[in-house]
C-alpha cells in the first residue's frame, strides 16, 4: 500500500533480502512500460556497466536506454522500511493506493494491482507458449 505521501512500505521478506544480500542500501527505481522496477544499488551498477558497453548502439538500443535510464531515481529506504516513490514515477506506472510487489530475482517490480492482475491473466492464458520459449533458452 502507498501512503498519502507516496511512500511504499517494503515487505519484511524483501527487506530481509536487501539487508542480507545488498547491505540494505537504497534502491534505484525506474520505469517499465507497465510498472516500476526497483533495483538494489549493486544490481543497478551492473546495468550501468552493461549499458556503457553500448557506445555505438543502434537507434533502438539508444531509445530503450533513454526510456529506461531517464526515469531512474535513487530512493533511500527509511528507518521504517519505507521508500518514497516520486510523483512522476507513480504517475507513469499509474500507481494509486493499492500496489503489489513482484520479486524478479535481482530486482522487484512495483505494480498497480489492476495492471498486475491483467498481466498475470495474460501469462496464464499463454503459459504453455511461454514455457516452451523458456525451455528453448536452456
Amino acid at each position: 500500500m502507498l501512503d498519502a505521501k507516496g511512500r511504499l512500505s517494503i515487505p519484511a521478506r524483501f527487506r530481509d533480502v536487501l539487508r542480507a544480500k545488498y547491505d540494505g542500501g537504497g534502491l534505484i527505481i525506474t520505469t517499465r512500460p507497465s510498472c516500476l522496477a526497483a533495483y538494489p544499488l549493486e544490481e543497478w551498477r551492473k546495468i550501468e556497466e552493461k549499458f556503457s558497453q553500448y557506445r555505438l548502439a543502434t537507434p533502438e538500443i539508444r531509445a530503450y536506454q533513454r526510456f529506461f535510464l531517464a526515469g531512474a531515481v535513487e530512493c533511500p529506504i527509511d528507518g521504517q522500511g519505507r521508500v518514497l516513490i516520486p510523483a512522476s514515477l507513480r504517475q507513469e506506472a499509474q500507481l494509486t493506493k493499492e500496489v503489489v510487489l513482484s520479486g524478479m530475482l535481482n530486482h522487484f517490480e512495483i505494480w498497480s494491482k489492476d495492471k498486475l492482475d491483467k498481466e498475470l491473466q495474460k501469462a496464464r492464458d499463454n503459459f504453455e507458449k511461454y514455457e516452451h520459449m523458456v525451455a528453448q533458452l536452456e
